[in-house]
């Protein structure tokens, strides 16, 4: 199974320079991108999953992707009201 984190721009708490609400920002960057991946590998297994004729499984991680792109929308919101 092959999946990476970019835990290294987490840490933003690291950055004594950026304010509070600079260090959200770049969080919600952050977020925003590592749940683009994870939506991407959910939509690739969904197709594997189809060839193997789970159907349920398909459905599972559609929904899944759905959900995370909802996340995405709240994150993408959040990082508009900062300005």
């Amino acid at each position: 199974m092959n999946h990476h984190h970019h835990h290294e721009d987490t840490h933003i708490e690291d950055h004594d320079s950026l304010s509070e609400k600079e260090k959200l920002g770049k969080l919600f960057q952050y977020w925003i991108k590592h749940n683009e991946d994870h939506v991407k590998t959910y939509l690739e297994w969904s197709k594997k999953a189809d060839i193997e004729g789970l159907k349920d499984v398909i459905s599972i991680l559609e929904e899944a992707s759905e959900l995370t792109m909802s996340i995405n929308k709240l994150f993408k919101e959040a990082k508009k009201r900062l300005l």
